[in-house]
């Protein structure tokens, strides 16, 4: 298969209101690429169509709001985005939520909720546009999965239920459109800094006193900038790689998860729960925002672990 051309035609990317979604709408414009860009954020959504305009002045930027929790509106923008754009050259499904919570801590409709966003709609999406893709030649699709799609680590049955999902989905697509010249990589992100431990949602059978020391342990592994994690997925469609490891942070759990099937979760226990190093500034640190218990389906910080460390939010 040839080399992806990122300066013939559209994509459409998900999740494109920040974090890596953001970053890629500005590496794909920066390389021809005219933009479609779907989130439920209008404001973000709105300051990022604008900051690529006026850095692009000649790229097409337009968007679409939706909340990919919510089917029948999931399928309509999908409908309008085929209408406007029956060839499509990319599609990049990167949004994502996250959950934390042990399993007995959450309920049905909020484990749910997580499949919804990150599996079904992602599902639902690739069905809509494949006629698109399928349409243009030499099309690419990208589902991003995570390190949690790797491995699964307690606290995160929900989270790692979905992204295993989309990398099972992601790999069988691979197989079935190869005979049509269509491209399929699957990302697994490791530490991003992105705001989807931030905005995550918390099991409602989670005790108060747990999320935030578990956000605070988590959030010092998210180290890799979303720009540098878009540049490693875009070489990684350029080249058309079936899947794409971000950062050491996914490739060491992956090499171990494979050596060391069963016990790799006790070391990665280890990895997480090791104190922090005394920073030069220690006499004198910042006070920890005190827990507070968010309002129903609010957005709060998760549980450990809190959902995919940097997924796109």
């Amino acid at each position: 298969m040839r080399r992806f051309d990122f300066a013939a035609g559209t994509a459409v990317v998900t999740g494109a209101a920040g974090g890596i979604g953001e970053a890629l709408a500005h590496g794909l414009a920066r390389r021809g690429t005219d933009l479609v860009l779907l989130d439920r954020d209008a404001g973000r959504l709105a300051a990022v169509a604008a900051a690529l305009r006026a850095a692009h002045p000649d790229r097409r930027v337009t968007t679409a709001l939706v909340d990919l929790a919510d089917a029948a509106a999931t399928a309509r923008v999908a409908e309008e985005v085929r209408r406007l754009h029956p060839r499509l050259r990319l599609l990049v499904n990167n949004a994502g939520v996250a959950l934390g919570g042990r399993f007995d801590q959450v309920t049905p409709d909020e484990f749910g909720w997580v499949i919804d966003v990150n599996f079904r709609a992602v599902v639902q999406l690739t069905h809509a546009l494949l006629p698109a893709l399928k349409a243009e030649p030499g099309a690419h699709l990208v589902n991003v999965s995570s390190l949690f799609g790797l491995i699964a680590p307690a606290g995160q049955t929900a989270y790692s239920a979905s992204k295993f999902a989309v990398r099972g989905f992601t790999e069988a697509l691979r197989h079935e459109l190869v005979d049509d010249g269509i491209g399929v990589t699957c990302v697994h992100p490791g530490g991003i800094r992105t705001r989807i431990a931030r905005d995550a949602r918390v099991g409602s059978g989670v005790p108060a006193d747990e999320y935030e020391a578990a956000r605070r342990r988590f959030e010092r592994l998210l180290t890799i900038d979303p720009a540098t994690a878009a540049e490693v997925i875009l070489r990684g469609v350029q080249r058309r790689r079936g899947r794409v490891l971000i950062g050491w942070s996914a490739r060491l759990p992956d090499l171990l998860s494979r050596l060391a099937p069963v016990g790799f979760g006790r070391l990665l226990a280890l990895a997480v729960n090791r104190p922090a190093r005394p920073r030069a500034d220690a006499a004198h640190p910042p006070a920890a925002p005190a827990p507070t218990r968010p309002p129903a389906g609010a957005a709060a910080a998760a549980p450990a672990p809190p959902g995919g460390p940097g997924e796109p939010a």
